[in-house]
């Protein structure tokens, strides 16, 4: 599947396993995922357009004990949620940052692209720092805070499915109206835990308040 992508592809697609992703997060060891994956399988949807994302779902939370490992060892005792972002994406679109680690497992083949905080300069971030990482299904990975992603990318027809495990309410809503901005990157913060930098061809969500800050290509993953 990847030597097939980059044969579809100008950006070079590299794998979660490589050395170069060392830099955006590791591959996660030590807890077993499986029976999550198949409840992903089994029982969330792929919307037939665009993307859904469920950032906590009581039956994912309830396999005992991975949950507790997660929210005792890898969260060190903070209250966690697990949910799924499933869907049908191939552009960047746009990138977000939380101030705490997100933990990605793949329910099908996928791709993310992949940028770090460090990039953004006067407020803007360009696409050229993205990089373009292949997450094969059942591989669970860390990204870290200084990780910008966003929705993951199709690799087939059918869509993608990924489980995303964050910190309890991060991604839901706050008020943007009453918002100080003392710092550039208060100007970014569209979410609770969810700082957004977006691209101009989602209008949709800079009428709802995302900044638009990513310049250069919307770049698109082929397969």
């Amino acid at each position: 599947m990847l030597n097939k992508l980059n044969e579809l592809n100008n950006l070079e697609i590299l794998s979660c396993s490589s050395k170069e992703f060392e830099r955006y997060g590791k591959v996660i060891t030590g807890y077993d995922f499986n029976e999550l994956v198949q409840y992903a399988e089994k029982n969330t949807l792929i919307p037939s357009s665009g993307n859904i994302y469920v950032g906590s779902v009581k039956e994912m939370e309830g396999f005992a004990p991975l949950f507790s490992s997660l929210e005792n060892n890898f969260y060190g005792g903070m209250e966690t949620q697990i949910g799924y972002c499933n869907g049908n994406n191939s552009f960047l679109n746009g990138l977000e940052y939380h101030k705490s680690s997100e933990i990605n497992v793949a329910v099908t083949d996928l791709v993310l692209l992949l940028s770090k905080t460090t990039e953004i300069k006067n407020s803007e971030l360009d696409s050229s720092t993205v990089k373009a990482f292949f997450l094969p299904r059942g591989m669970a990975i860390e990204l870290y805070s200084t990780t910008m992603h966003f929705a993951p990318c199709k690799v087939t027809n059918d869509g993608f499915k990924c489980i995303v495990i964050l910190p309890k309410e991060t991604n839901t809503d706050i008020s943007l109206e009453d918002k100080d901005v003392l710092t550039e990157e208060d100007k970014f913060l569209f979410k609770r835990n969810k700082w957004l930098l977006v691209h101009g061809d989602k209008q949709d969500l800079i009428a709802k308040g995302a900044f638009h800050g990513i310049s250069g290509e919307n770049l698109e993953i082929k397969f």
